[in-house]
């Protein structure tokens, strides 16, 4: 079948040069995509581990963690090789920690089912855990040059400004999104063009005031601004208060931690710091305060010194789970993102330097 080079924009009905789109955006891309450590190698796990990071967090919060994880976990062998916990510790500040379990799992079935070989097409990608329908594509396409298209948040907002069209979250228009984008991909660079796609939407084609006179492609779109969008959910608040307790043991430092359950629905298993009843705390001297943001919630949270009557409370909500923890040793810890985050406001946590082999070889600080 013949491959259209037109596509209909929904408002006028005018046609797009779909192939004159193609090469200017790649023109665009060769010359101003960003440094990114995932875009110096071919290897599929390093492309694999990048993308299912980049799921729901920043790409400068991703590059840090990226080249730490890599360390610990070189290859995919050696992440299925390890322990659950180790995964979750190096996962710590991430969030969203079932990526970091279905990862660990993909790596387990990929290497005994697959001879640690991920599989090459979109298709058979779909069938490991935590892998979906933008990450499939984004894999095949990149590491194995598949001609698929793909259509995340990014890539998303590009089309429906091109095209004039509003935001539609329903499986019909979501549909025809797709096609309209196998429409626009370059068959011959697919991974170059979901790429370029994906850092268009990144860097130029923003949520808010998008940098219409930078843009490589203005001239194909039939927006040239904001679209339509359908409102957003309100962001909840909710107090948390939290006891961060230290001693001394001869030189040692321990900070009291506790392990949430198995059977919680959200970061199971995940180490924090001791809770306390919010109620009884809203006049409490506060060590520290902030604001930590999971998925639709502001969690506004104040942490207190340890004094004894706090212990005791402490004790009476948690009991057996209270466990002192080597400083040393925190950074071993699958800790929550909010633990991580006041453990290194108050000094306790330290990243240690990491360095990679080859064109990744950074130390961080």
């Amino acid at each position: 079948m013949p491959r259209a080079e037109n596509i209909k924009s929904a408002d006028s009905g005018e046609s797009l040069d779909a192939a004159g789109f193609r090469r200017d955006l790649r023109k665009w891309y060769k010359a101003n995509a960003r440094e990114l450590p995932w875009r110096e190698s071919q290897d599929p796990y390093r492309i694999w581990l990048s993308e299912i990071m980049l799921q729901q967090t920043r790409v400068a919060t991703v590059i840090d963690r990226y080249k730490e994880f890599l360390q610990r976990f070189p290859t995919l062998v050696a992440l299925a090789l390890a322990r659950e916990e180790d995964v979750l510790a190096a996962w710590s500040g991430l969030g969203y920690y079932h990526r970091a379990r279905s990862l660990h799992r993909a790596a387990q079935f990929v290497m005994r089912e697959c001879n640690a070989q991920l599989p090459e097409t979109a298709a058979e990608l779909r069938s490991l855990p935590g892998i979906g329908e933008y990450t499939a594509p984004a894999i095949a396409s990149i590491c194995f040059n598949e001609p698929v298209a793909l259509v995340d948040g990014n890539v998303e907002r590009v089309l429906l400004r091109v095209l004039s069209l509003g935001e539609n979250k329903r499986s019909p228009a979501m549909k025809r999104l797709h096609e309209q984008a196998t429409m626009l991909l370059d068959v011959r660079n697919p991974g170059t063009h979901n790429q370029a796609m994906m850092e268009l939407g990144a860097t130029i084609c923003l949520p808010r005031n998008p940098k219409c006179s930078e843009c490589p492609v203005q001239k194909y779109c039939k927006t040239q601004g904001e679209h339509e969008t359908t409102a957003r959910k309100t962001m909840r608040s909710q107090e948390s208060v939290y006891l961060l307790a230290t001693r001394k043991k001869g030189t040692v430092t321990e900070v009291l931690m506790m392990k949430r359950g198995a059977e919680e629905s959200q970061m199971a298993g995940m180490w924090e710091l001791p809770s306390l009843p919010p109620e009884l705390f809203r006049n409490s001297e506060v060590l520290l305060g902030l604001r930590h943001s999971i998925t639709n919630t502001n969690y506004y949270v104040r942490v207190l010194a340890s004094k004894p009557a706090l212990m005791e409370i402490a004790k009476n909500e948690h009991g057996d789970a209270l466990v002192w923890k080597r400083q040393k040793m925190l950074n071993t810890l699958p800790l929550t993102g909010l633990a991580r985050k006041v453990l290194q406001r108050m000094d306790l946590l330290h990243r240690p330097p990491v360095h990679l082999p080859g064109n990744d070889r950074q130390q961080i600080e």
